[in-house]
């Protein structure tokens, strides 16, 4: 008889029927699959469609909406341009990102890489990118080129190895935290704007008890859709304005205009300066990618059952999509900074969805939000969106995190970089805690033991300088100048 290893996710499959419980069958499926690596993959061949994959689908719609008009109007507002060229650019960028990449790569071509998205933890750096001189062709250009080669030697994977649970334990529940905290001081600004503060502790309060009790049912992948509609309806019978204002309509899909001198981004094409003005910039996103993409694997691993590791987000392949998705995006004339999708792939692993299915489904939402236009301004609309984000994003992370440091030795690493991150970023708390932790200063010095010299120390000694010399020549220290700056001025 053969074995199951050599027989076809179609012959292995079985019906719901078969399973006591929905969970059962989704953990089946998971397990079963065999996603075919930059291969055709088909659905109901190799993947099926379930209830469950609209979940993340709604989720990456309303993410991707509010985070590319966000890295737009971050550009858009230095620049001098306007809130349409910004609507604009975001429906064209959605348009690209649907077409060319959700669906050809993630839907069928490479099911483990996870869908490229948004770089978010880049935007409050734009204003000083286009400060300091640079272009948005120049650093999406560079970011792509950097990202494909770190992927292509397997970069990403590498770094991902010598990151203990400790300190990926720990950036989830910084990120989450962080995230969390800004989201629910969002949603109060944005009531007090019109002075119905209350507005915000209502619909915060009222998404906890609503998540709370989804997670005692077992059924927190619902906690999106609820969530926003939850969270809409209170706004509105509270008295919260909104209005629709996009119409139906394509955006301008001549690259020609979005790089012309007096049209689109009215900056023309970048010259030599205007690349090395993004250098350090584009050095510092790609190494933020690493520490990204390894905390949505871990995040699937964490809800996944333990032989579904077919299914499992690839990093390095992950990192090769997002880069070509940045050089594409931005050629054609999108203003998208890429990195891997957490909108999506965190509430897919909570729904135990794999990649494929609702990658097609996402492709869809984004191409019908463009072409309409009208959900983009409810996705935009404050109580939805930082709802979304809080019960899609930023609560699941907090939750992975703890489930990462709960011995103590991962709770040194964890409290570390928690540490390390609050005093500058994400990056140096990461970079300098994988150092300290592998050396044996901190976490499982056992660990450490195990290790090769180049992994141990050589490695992650030369990615922490490296990391600290960008950091320091775009001034990211707290309290210490730039040192570009301060050399350009000496000259």
């Amino acid at each position: 008889m053969a074995n199951d290893d050599s027989k076809s996710y179609r012959a292995l499959h079985r019906p719901r029927s078969e399973f006591a419980s929905r969970q059962a069958y989704l953990e089946h499926e998971l397990s079963i699959m065999s996603p075919r690596r930059w291969r055709m993959n088909l659905p109901f061949r190799d993947y099926r469609f379930e209830a469950e994959d609209w979940v993340p689908a709604m989720a990456a719609t309303i993410g991707k909406i509010v985070m590319v008009a966000a890295v737009v109007a971050a550009f858009a507002g230095p620049l001098g341009l306007s809130n349409a060229f910004v609507i604009e650019n975001a429906r064209y960028e959605m348009l690209i990102a649907a077409i060319l990449f959700v669906v050809v790569f993630s839907g069928f071509l490479n099911p483990t890489a996870n869908l490229a998205g948004t770089h978010g933890p880049l935007i409050p750096l734009v204003p000083l990118i286009v400060a300091s001189g640079g272009h948005p062709m120049a650093l999406g250009i560079m970011i792509g080129v950097l990202g494909f080669v770190l992927g292509v030697f397997k970069g990403g994977s590498l770094l991902a190895r010598l990151t203990s649970d400790g300190v990926c334990g720990g950036l989830l529940l910084f990120l989450g935290f962080i995230g969390m905290t800004s989201q629910i001081k969002n949603l109060y600004a944005w009531a007090n704007g019109f002075d119905l503060g209350y507005i915000a502790f209502a619909v915060v309060f009222a998404t906890i008890v609503m998540y709370a009790y989804l997670e005692h049912l077992g059924k927190r992948w619902l906690a999106i859709p609820l969530g926003a509609v939850l969270a809409a309806t209170i706004a509105f019978a509270l008295g919260a304005p909104f209005e629709f204002s996009t119409e139906p309509g394509l955006p301008n899909l001549n690259p020609a205009y979005w790089w012309g001198a007096e049209t689109g981004w009215k900056l023309g094409l970048p010259e030599l300066h205007h690349f090395i003005a993004a250098a350090p910039f584009a050095v510092l996103a790609i190494a933020m990618w690493s520490p990204d993409f390894l905390g949505h694997r871990v995040f699937q691993q964490l809800n996944y059952p333990k032989d579904a590791k077919k299914v499992l987000m690839n990093i390095d392949d992950t990192m090769c999509v997002a880069a070509a998705r940045q050089v594409v995006g931005t050629a054609l004339g999108g203003g998208n900074l890429a990195s891997s999708w957490g909108t999506y792939i965190v509430p897919a692993a909570i729904a135990k969805r794999p990649i494929p299915a609702g990658a097609l489904l996402t492709g869809l939402l984004c191409v019908i939000a463009a072409v309409w236009g009208y959900p983009m301004d409810l996705a935009i609309w404050p109580p939805v969106l930082s709802v979304a984000l809080i019960v899609g994003v930023y609560l699941p992370l907090l939750e992975a995190g703890m489930q990462m440091t709960r011995e103590g030795k991962t709770s040194q690493s964890a409290a570390i970089v928690i540490f390390s991150s609050t005093l500058v970023n994400p990056v140096f708390g990461w970079s300098l805690t994988v150092l300290l932790d592998n050396i044996g200063i901190i976490g499982d010095k056992e660990r450490g033991q195990k290790m090769s010299r180049t992994d141990r120390w050589i490695i992650p000694s030369i990615v922490f300088i490296v990391l600290c010399a960008v950091m320091a020549g775009i001034g990211m220290f707290p309290g210490i100048p730039a040192l570009l700056e301060s050399f350009r001025e000496l000259h």
